[in-house]
């Protein structure tokens, strides 16, 4: 006889277990009647369609302002992230307000987020069918904030928006238009402030695309 199709993996939404497919499209679903970055924060807050919330101390959501037009997304919660409940805490968000700083922006006038609104657990890479859940809610973040050009910080962050194989450093440095819903965005990737804590060398690239961004967003 015929051997059985492995079931589809899938996740505890309370006590019910939700297919990942069914998760991906209540993320949707549950984004979309979102009309202001206000109600999606509480939506998401709310949404148990994720393994990853249930272990994760916060939940990271799109901080800061629009004034700038200059939106930042960064890959994952970090741990400072999790224990301040704002993205780039921490020495790496030090580090952040100093390299925008040398552009003339202040933090509180930029809007931060990261791809993964909770910490995975260890710390560990997020999976693909988690990756596909939290991007419906990523990308209305972006929708209704409305930035003028968004920062990709991070190998991870670059990929998932550029939908690319390759590293940073491959994928840095050149501008993209990405769409979300009606709204076109320019998009550039650059290394996140954690990874040049631990290879300074690399800080003139991530310094060129900083140049690049302010002339993008009439800052230069």
């Amino acid at each position: 006889s015929a051997t059985p199709a492995p079931a589809a993996p899938a996740i505890q939404s309370g006590n019910v277990t939700v297919p990942n497919i069914e998760a991906v499209a209540m993320a949707r679903e549950v984004a979309a009647q979102a009309h202001s970055l206000e109600e999606l924060c509480e939506r998401l807050i709310a949404f148990n369609g994720c393994n990853l919330r249930h272990s994760a101390l916060s939940t990271i959501f799109a901080s800061g302002g629009t004034e700038s037009g200059l939106m930042i997304v960064g890959p994952l919660p970090e741990q400072d992230d999790e224990r301040e409940g704002s993205a780039f805490s921490g020495p790496p968000g030090l580090l952040l307000e100093r390299m925008i700083g040398a552009i003339g922006l202040k933090r509180e006038a930029v809007l931060a987020t990261t791809l993964i609104p909770w910490r995975t657990p260890g710390n560990r890479a997020p999976l693909p069918h988690e990756i596909d859940i939290c991007r419906p809610f990523i990308e209305r973040q972006v929708e209704l904030a409305s930035p003028r050009a968004l920062l990709l910080l991070g190998n991870l962050t670059a990929r998932t928006f550029f939908g690319a194989n390759g590293n940073i450093h491959q994928l840095r440095g050149q501008w993209r238009d990405l769409t979300f819903g009606g709204l076109v965005v320019p998009a550039l990737a650059s290394l996140h402030p954690s990874e040049l804590m631990k290879a300074p060398r690399a800080k003139p690239q991530a310094w060129a695309d900083l140049l690049s961004l302010a002339s993008k967003i009439g800052l230069a």
